[in-house]
């Protein structure tokens, strides 16, 4: 490429006078070589500028250089060049290098710049006026967007015409500044009808868009429906139904979304992979596997199973509905995945259960080289606080330190929950206090874990700081007040939080905040009152309620009662064991061995199988998992023998009419068994054998831990004097010196 020589006697340095009078240009005083270093003539297009003899046209030499410079983000260069064109006189001559230099500073980050030389020209043309609104409505700020409809203003004034790329850029700018209702998109679209703009498809999908991310979909759709279907291009079709998935998967908005791309295809336009990713996340929104799954065949069909936006996608759909394993096959046969890949696959491993699945994920993540970003750290923390693993989550944290998003509230939140699900509740307090920016999820997850470790008072202070602070609760905030009060048997407090939930903040009960109110009720012994409430809740054919009521009526030891419930919960859920199980231990609790029998008799002939219990903890950096009668530990004789110890301890000792009692077995090997063997029995002793005196013994159990057990670690931390801390389905239980933090009520 042959350019003109730069007018001065040096062809590796530029004039005095040259150099003035490129600062007198540029005010802002941006970094401008004055000398042209033996390291850049290596580049070839600087050896252009500096060696070789013009023959072509000048003027198009340049302007290819200056669009090489904003392509490649080559400031010095392009300086170079500016200069180059200073020298030469070219400046005032034609409007494209203007426009060129204009469009170099802008993509270089020198928008100062850009904006100086356009106010100080004479010749801007529409490209001018159209190139320096693009830049500012790239800068993505709200200084910049008033600065574009100020300069649409001018423009407009006098007398420049819009290109079709300037309003699409005024028009994405609108998605930034949303204010008063989408004020000025509907500014710039007034504006656009009035001046008889046309409307094409390219500005229809910038406006379509724009109403879209403003959350203003109707006006979205009315756009989208004023074209007729064979005008309709992908990326119409690909901004509405992205659309529709804005703001949250909304069941009905799905259902459009879907609907659109069906029309897409019924039209025969060709789908992207764009198309595909938004879709399949339509499907999770309406719930519509099957649709799903068919979308997956076209994906397949089309050649983009590959492709990590649709990968990344897919994975989410079977996570969602529970199938996993088909969504590990899509991560696996992505050659090319991302960050955002790796989140889903490890996300939905953890959502599904698959903890040990999701850390294995995240280790090969660090094994490939890859940065951590706070997404992948708050998913695998996610299965360490399920896996109750601190220890593997102390590590994580060390990652996410190493790797500077250890301090992202969505981290500390996970770390709160983690520590919690643990069994940690100082840690989780610290790492709540130590948190710098608490929202919303931070004060939830701290007045919830309280809650679920018994800290009924503790949580209803922070719940009353948390509304001092300015912070307003959401639902599952909501649900752990009330859950702190009936875990402390708060009664009217907890009444009052309820009515409070539904006055004030204007939120509407679940079946949760309703069960809560249920089990309240029940452990104060208000059983016809908690029974009324259950009727008037609206929640009348959900079991959990009755579920709770059932439990209050075995800690009651109301059997008339009882079975009423369970045989209204029975009816509802007929191949849900928990209710049966109540029950049983309902009749064996009062001595009706008969009853409980019969109950045990039609489990087995309706075909009702109790879930295994499992519990498990964490000694070192291992998990340690048992079963009832598990002998397949390494120590397992030594365990045996240590509970042995512990069982004939606590029989020697006087614990007000505490006692041992027969309740159906974790195994459905021999019907009614003793419990010595159960899972948290054997967990618990391989604790007190591993972990040092002082140190709580932490074990987490999957099933509601029964009363043979509870009252077994009440007396073993008694005679051992160890805190046992156990996790069941329902709560934590702190065992400490023979009492409970659970009062007996679980």
């Amino acid at each position: 490429m042959h350019l003109p020589m730069l007018r001065h006697s040096n062809t590796n340095t530029l004039t005095n006078s040259s150099m003035s009078q490129f600062h007198k240009l540029n005010p802002f005083k941006s970094p401008i070589p004055s000398i042209i270093t033996k390291s850049s003539t290596s580049n070839p297009v600087h050896s252009s500028i500096i060696n070789e003899p013009g023959s072509l046209n000048p003027l198009t030499n340049l302007t290819t250089l200056l669009s090489f410079c904003a392509k490649t983000k080559n400031l010095r260069l392009g300086q170079t060049i500016h200069a180059s064109i200073l020298i030469n006189g070219f400046l005032n001559k034609t409007s494209s290098f203007l426009n060129s230099l204009i469009n170099m500073y802008s993509k270089c980050n020198q928008i100062q710049t850009s904006r100086f030389l356009f106010d100080n020209s004479s010749i801007k043309d529409n490209v001018s006026w159209n190139s320096i609104i693009s830049a500012y409505a790239k800068l993505g700020t709200k200084t910049s967007y008033g600065e574009v409809f100020q300069l649409v203003y001018r423009m407009h004034r006098f007398g420049y015409a819009f290109s079709d790329y300037t309003l699409s850029s005024v028009l994405n700018a609108c998605c930034f500044c949303v204010d008063d209702n989408c004020f000025y998109g509907r500014l710039i679209h007034g504006f656009g009808i009035k001046l008889g703009l046309d409307f094409n498809v390219v500005v229809a999908t910038a406006l379509l868009d724009m109403y879209a991310k403003s959350g203003c979909l109707r006006d979205a759709v009315r756009v989208f429906e004023g074209f007729d279907l064979k005008s309709k291009n992908d990326f119409m079709y690909n901004a509405m139904i992205a659309g529709f998935l804005r703001g949250g998967l909304c069941c009905e908005n799905a259902r459009e979304a879907v609907r659109v791309f069906n029309e897409m295809r019924r039209m025969g336009v060709k789908c992207s992979k764009f198309t595909f990713s938004s879709v399949v996340k339509a499907c999770v929104g309406n719930g519509d596997f099957e649709v799903g799954r068919q979308i997956h065949g076209q994906v397949l069909k089309n050649s983009l199973e590959g492709d990590e936006f649709v990968a990344s996608s897919l994975v989410d759909l079977y996570s969602f509905f529970g199938e996993i394993d088909d969504g590990l096959r899509c991560f696996e046969m992505t050659p090319k995945l991302d960050v955002v890949s790796w989140t889903s696959a490890i996300a939905g491993c953890v959502k599904n259960g698959k903890f040990e699945n999701g850390l294995s994920l995240f280790y090969r993540f660090l094994a490939d080289g890859r940065k951590l970003d706070e997404f992948i750290v708050s998913s695998v923390m996610g299965a360490c606080a399920d896996m109750a693993a601190a220890r593997t989550g102390e590590q994580i944290q060390g990652y996410a330190l190493k790797f500077g998003v250890a301090d992202f509230t969505v981290v500390k939140n996970t770390q709160i929950c983690m520590y919690a699900k643990s069994g940690d509740i100082d840690s989780a307090r610290n790492t709540f206090q130590e948190t710098e920016k608490p929202d919303v999820v931070s004060w939830s997850v701290m007045i919830c874990s309280y809650a679920q470790h018994g800290f009924a008072k503790e949580s209803l202070r922070l719940f009353e700081l948390m509304t001092v602070s300015g912070i307003v609760p959401n639902q599952i905030t909501l649900l752990g007040v009330l859950t702190a009060c009936s875990h402390g048997g708060l009664v009217d407090e907890g009444l009052g939080y309820y009515e409070t939930m539904k006055k004030d903040y204007g939120m509407a009960a679940n079946v949760k905040h309703s069960a809560c109110i249920v089990d309240l009720l029940g452990r104060a012994g208000r059983l016809e009152e908690a029974q009324r409430f259950i009727y008037d809740s609206g929640f009348e054919d959900d079991p959990v309620l009755w579920r709770a009521l059932l439990g209050a009526c075995k800690v009651h030891k109301d059997t008339e009662m009882g079975k009423r419930i369970a045989d209204k919960v029975i009816e509802l859920e007929p191949h849900e064991a928990a209710s049966y199980v109540l029950l049983y231990n309902l009749y064996n609790d009062v001595g009706k061995k008969k009853h409980a029998l019969e109950v045990r008799k039609l489990m087995q002939d309706r075909g009702v199988k109790k879930e295994p219990g499992i519990s498990w903890i964490e000694v070192g950096n291992t998990v340690h998992t048992f079963l009832v009668d598990d002998r397949s530990h390494p120590i397992s004789e030594l365990i045996y023998s240590r509970l042995g110890e512990l069982l004939a301890k606590i029989k020697e000792i006087s614990f007000d009419n505490e006692k041992l009692a027969f309740y159906i077995s974790e195994t459905e090997q021999s019907g009614t068994v003793r419990m010595s063997h159960h899972s948290e029995k054997l967990a618990v002793t391989f604790g007190i054998i591993s972990l040092p005196i002082s140190a709580p013994v932490r074990v987490m159990k999957n099933l509601r831990v029964c009363s043979d057990c509870h009252t077994t670690m009440k007396l073993i931390s008694k005679v051992e004097k160890r805190e046992i801390i156990l996790r069941d389905a329902i709560r934590f239980h702190h065992f400490k010196d023979g009492v409970c933090s659970c009062k007996d009520y679980w």
